[in-house]
């Protein structure tokens, strides 16, 4: 299936829910979280699993058969770093593994159509690629500005129709499309109350990421690799999910391409968001530029966690520094602090490998080269949080900071830089080839 997706990209595929048998969905089963959240029908990954084989025939059989219902989504709401709330949708267990059975078998097909710079969950792809291509091509490309872009409520404006559209370019299998088309319209329950949906894909499902990266290639990435050629100068692409960064070299081919941008948008029913939606003066030269025109040091952007800032080197060189966004950092910490205040009362062996967990997760994303700055000032904000929690046990603590010290050095592990640095994982990753082509 793959090797005809390859070969012909107009090719439909009439068959593909057979491959939706027992050991697919088995797989997809053992893929789960264990402790992810229940949805409406409160059946958790142990209570499946004590009859395994039983439920999982049976659930093959009602999705072959037509038979098979999907559960309305438990609404939930995450903070985000804005102080906002985001709206997830949980979905039953039984949902879970029939989408991510089905994306699995999907994914064969569009992964041989998606372009080379989009990231957004897909296999072998990860943030830190993402990232990489964007360091690479700001540094290697003649990049002079770039279009920090955000797509206001992507998930809850994504239109079915257009979806449906898209999808039947690829799938002519009416089985596949029917258990798409439950999935989207299976409403959500929050506060006990059913909610129909009649737009949009709800944030949490497994299914999601797939159809939101299939919206966006039609709608976005096919459209931009086409526009590219028409620019009067190089333009680079990294999209991650919904959100993107273009990088131009001409403020001339960043400007049109802005506008006939939300133009596109508007045909499939989205909007860029008027204030996370910046064009900037970023690259080699920028620091120079506006200089001459006082116009002060370049400005920065925030793209997957990190704030890129155009620096220099010791010998006076360009170089893309990043740094951990300072309001997650923040956020980060003051959640530490109230589950420490929770956690008081453990023994300090269990809060030292709680809290070394916490850091080595921290480390594992935010330690690339250039913020280690930051990366041990994250470290020495947890080790105080650590040390008032440990005070305020008993008014009699003889804790003082020569005792934290080792207490830090016993549990906490060091902060170092754990990632290369990006034009060397690039290369291994693509072997010479290009990620923002």
């Amino acid at each position: 299936m793959r090797e005809v997706a390859r070969k012909d990209k107009d090719a439909r595929f009439t068959a593909l829910l057979h491959h939706v048998d027992l050991s697919r969905l088995w797989a997809a089963y053992v893929a789960i979280n264990p402790k992810a959240s229940p949805g409406v029908d409160q059946v958790t990954w142990d209570a499946y699993g004590e009859d395994l084989r039983a439920n999982l025939e049976d659930l093959l059989t009602r999705v072959h058969s037509g038979a098979y219902r999907a559960k309305p989504s438990r609404r939930v709401y995450i903070p985000k770093a804005d102080g906002r709330q985001r709206p997830l949708g949980i979905a039953a267990l039984e949902d879970k593994i029939v989408q991510r059975a089905v994306v699995e078998v999907l994914n064969a097909i569009y992964e041989e159509d998606f372009c080379g710079f989009s990231y957004g969950f897909r296999p072998g792809r990860k943030p830190h690629d993402a990232l990489d291509a964007l360091a690479v091509g700001i540094k290697r490309k003649k990049v002079n500005w770039i279009l920090d872009a955000d797509i206001r409520d992507f998930f809850g404006q994504l239109d079915r129709t257009w979806l449906r559209r898209f999808l039947e370019h690829r799938i002519a299998d009416e089985r596949v499309l029917r258990l798409i088309e439950k999935w989207l319209s299976a409403g959500v329950i929050e506060g006990g109350k059913w909610t129909a949906s009649e737009r949009g894909a709800p944030q949490g499902a497994s299914a999601s990421p797939l159809l939101a990266n299939v919206y966006l290639h039609y709608v976005f990435d096919r459209w931009a690799r086409r526009w590219r050629k028409t620019a009067d100068g190089e333009v680079m692409l990294v999209r991650f999910a919904d959100d993107f960064v273009v990088g131009f070299e001409h403020r001339g081919d960043a400007l049109r391409f802005l506008h006939d941008l939300r133009k596109r948008f508007a045909t499939f029913g989205l909007e860029l968001h008027p204030d996370k939606t910046r064009l900037i003066q970023f690259g080699r030269f920028a620091a120079e530029r506006r200089a001459e025109r006082r116009l002060g040091r370049p400005e920065t952007f925030d793209y997957l966690g990190f704030t890129h800032i155009c620096a220099k080197t010791r010998d006076g060189r360009f170089f893309l520094k990043r740094i951990t966004i300072s309001k997650r950092m923040r956020a980060k910490l003051k959640e530490i602090k109230v589950l420490l205040k929770r956690r008081r009362h453990e023994p300090i062996p269990v809060q030292g490998m709680w809290l070394a967990s916490v850091v080595r997760g921290h480390f594992a994303y935010y330690a690339v080269p250039g913020n280690i700055s930051a990366v041990m000032a994250f470290r020495l904000q947890v080790v105080r949080h650590w040390f008032k929690a440990l005070r305020r046990r008993s008014q009699r603590t003889r804790l003082n900071w020569a005792r934290m010290d080792r207490l830090e050095k016993r549990w906490l592990p060091p902060a170092k830089v754990l990632h290369p640095y990006p034009e060397v994982r690039f290369a291994a990753n693509t072997r010479g080839g290009s990620r923002v082509r």
